[in-house]
């Protein structure tokens, strides 16, 4: 059996992706953006089945609720956004090789 070690004040937001009002702003972000974000910065077209949110909600209603959303693939997902939450910027380059984010510490002075 799995221990869900998230605290219980994350336990109670978690379940709202459980609920038909999600399940509808899933479906009208997936019709308004059906291709991965990330995938597509990266020239490809994959289909994306997630609605992420493009901010960490943090368990705050009205950001849980009305984003804003981006479509993502799962290994975007589930890899390249963890990453970047848990890391605090994007490793993402542009053309030139230089990094995107502004967050980037390269892009820092």
């Amino acid at each position: 059996m799995a221990i869900d070690q998230r605290s219980d004040e994350a336990k109670g937001w978690r379940s709202w992706y459980y609920t038909p009002a999600w399940r509808a702003v899933r479906a009208t972000q997936l019709k308004r953006e059906p291709y991965c974000r990330m995938c597509r910065q990266q020239g490809k077209l994959v289909k994306g089945f997630i609605c992420d949110h493009v901010e960490r909600h943090r368990g705050n209603p009205e950001a849980f609720w009305n984003g804003p959303f981006q479509t993502l693939c799962k290994k975007h997902h589930d890899a390249t956004k963890q990453r970047e939450e848990l890391r605090g910027f994007s490793t993402a380059m542009g053309a030139d090789g230089w990094p995107t984010d502004p967050r980037h510490p390269a892009n820092r002075r």
